[in-house]
């Protein structure tokens, strides 16, 4: 059966796409609020994608339509983006044009299809861009690697979008495979796939809870790290990024800094080195382990980067007390989703949390399965 994309791009532009490609949404394990500085972070791709289909235009126009308002947007994308959606794609274009891998003319359609929500902390804008690179770069024969497509994906988020998502979306996006999470150190961009054990029950909770302000909370955390690491430049003036404070120091960070810096500040420390044993722990299929980190990391949010929020705490509270493995937030807090792991007792922990979240809220959040999933991927055009 056709991908949705390829019936949106017929009937829009009334020919079939020459090249088909998808990516996936994520959900980060552990690592919240270490990528923006320096340190490692645990994502895995999950089932959701977002297809995009694509064919030539006339030279230098960029037309565009998806399945989340049906509009068709046409801009000259070397000239002016507009807002929304459509800067993400034109951004794409213009840093294909630069790495010489558009087709010829630079003139492209665009039809794109997700079953990823925006806003949900998904990473469904990371999916978008690096769905369209790689059926761009599809069309135009050009050879890139998943490090390229990412690189491609996150400079048209970041340069020519607005975006502020972390490389760690674009790079899972681009580089998951089946079954494994991907450990990223975000300051080297080394990256290592941990599988992930069969044994592993991940529940994805969706609040439905908005991130109303995590654009303006996210950007004072991030003031309050760098400020973080300007002081504690006194101590160690080579440091760069917050997340290489090293552990041991602990106590001597926390002399050195005061409120709220000090309490930012051991949530990175702490939250770099919990992914880091974090990933160590899958390997060795240790999952009770994990799961304590899971809490460990969603009261580290909490009360240190207070980052959390009522119907999050809701959701973990209720799964601790169910008997799960381990819960947190993710995808930033302030809102938005908490990954539950269950061992046994899977429904046990389902019940608890729906009847907790109701009696809470009135209503009953969205509760699925996920699996570490496949990255992007050329799919077929017919």
């Amino acid at each position: 059966m056709p991908h949705p994309a390829i019936a949106l791009f017929r009937e829009t532009f009334g020919v079939a796409p020459r090249a088909v490609a998808s990516a996936p949404g994520r959900v980060n394990l552990l690592g919240e609020h270490t990528a923006f500085n320096g340190g490692p972070v645990l994502p895995i791709a999950i089932a959701a994608r977002t297809i995009v289909a694509v064919g030539p235009a006339e030279p230098g126009l960029l037309e565009a339509v998806s399945n989340s308002d049906g509009q068709v947007i046409r801009m000259r994308w070397q000239e002016q983006l507009p807002a929304g959606w459509g800067a993400y794609v034109g951004g794409v274009l213009r840093e294909l044009w630069a790495a010489e891998a558009l087709p010829p003319g630079g003139g492209a359609r665009v039809a794109v299809t997700s079953d990823l929500p925006a806003g949900a902390g998904l990473g469904s804008s990371a999916a978008l861009t690096v769905a369209v690179a790689k059926a761009l770069a599809e069309l135009a024969g050009a050879k890139l690697t998943g490090r390229q497509i990412a690189g491609v994906a996150f400079r048209a988020a970041q340069n020519h979008a607005g975006g502020r998502s972390s490389v760690m979306d674009q790079t899972v996006a681009a580089l998951a495979k089946p079954g494994h999470a991907l450990l990223l150190e975000c300051a080297s961009l080394e990256a290592s796939h941990v599988p992930v054990p069969k044994a592993a029950r991940l529940l994805l909770v969706d609040t439905g809870a908005g991130h109303d302000p995590l654009d303006a909370a996210l950007e004072g955390r991030r003031a309050e790290c760098q400020a973080a690491v300007k002081r504690l430049k006194v101590d160690l003036p080579e440091l760069v990024w917050l997340a290489s404070w090293p552990a041991e120091w602990l106590a001597r960070l926390k002399r050195a800094l005061k409120e709220p810096l000090r309490s930012r500040a051991v949530h990175v420390v702490g939250e770099t080195a919990r992914t880091r044993f974090g990933a160590q722990l899958l390997t060795q299929g240790r999952l009770k382990q994990f799961g304590a980190l899971l809490y460990e990391s969603h009261e580290s949010s909490r009360r240190l980067f207070e980052c959390s929020s009522p119907e999050l705490d809701t959701v973990v509270h209720a799964a601790k007390r169910a008997g799960a493995l381990g819960a947190r937030l993710t995808g930033g807090g302030w809102g938005g989703a908490a990954i539950v792991l269950v061992g046994k007792g899977e429904k046990q922990v389902v019940d608890a949390i729906t009847r907790a979240f109701a009696t809470a809220y009135g209503r009953q959040p969205a509760i699925s399965v996920i699996k570490p999933s496949a990255g992007a991927r050329v799919e077929r055009a017919s």
